[in-house]
């Protein structure tokens, strides 16, 4: 689901596990990237994280990192193949690497046979409730009592439709 915070909630994963190597690998920084420099900067990531003995990679954004479109549908193969390499790839002998990865279209990485890489898939649903939207305001603190008080009496009982990210 677009905005629902996938990425905001990969990178806590990332900071939580206080891995001593974090790097996140998302497609806004490889705007105007050939295909090729696209993996040779993938790889770099990895090869990078292969270095700390405890390391984290977020993958943000995948089919976005694949240049993905639904019309067609096209994508890049020679992205994809070495991201699936590098998925699979186990670490060095003596090292951890934990990968998140982030995606809108499960869909799309079910297909390509992306989804076998990783252990655990987590759908990240958008608020739904108005109680649901209360817990979100409450542990943001973004709002005081009174106003939280107005939102709930607003909001109670109904169905509601946000992301985290738009909630931001």
């Amino acid at each position: 689901v677009h905005g629902s915070g996938k990425t905001a909630l990969a990178a806590k994963i990332a900071e939580e596990s206080n891995f001593p190597f974090i790097k996140i690998c998302s497609p806004d920084k490889m705007i105007g990237f050939s295909e090729t420099a696209k993996c040779q900067a993938i790889k770099k990531i990895f090869d990078d994280a292969y270095k700390s003995q405890l390391s984290c990679v977020v993958v943000d954004d995948i089919e976005r990192l694949l240049d993905y479109v639904p019309i067609g549908p096209r994508f890049s193969n020679l992205v994809l193949q070495a991201l699936l390499v590098l998925l699979k790839k186990a670490p060095p002998k003596g090292r951890k690497l934990l990968i998140v990865g982030t995606t809108s279209r499960k869909d799309v990485l079910q297909e390509m046979e992306m989804l076998d890489a990783f252990s655990t898939t987590v759908h990240i649903p958008n608020i739904a409730t108005g109680e649901h939207l209360m817990e979100a305001l409450e542990l943001l603190s973004v709002f005081k009592d009174k106003e939280r008080n107005t939102i709930a009496q607003n909001v109670k009982g109904k169905k509601v439709w946000i992301g985290i990210k738009k909630l931001l």
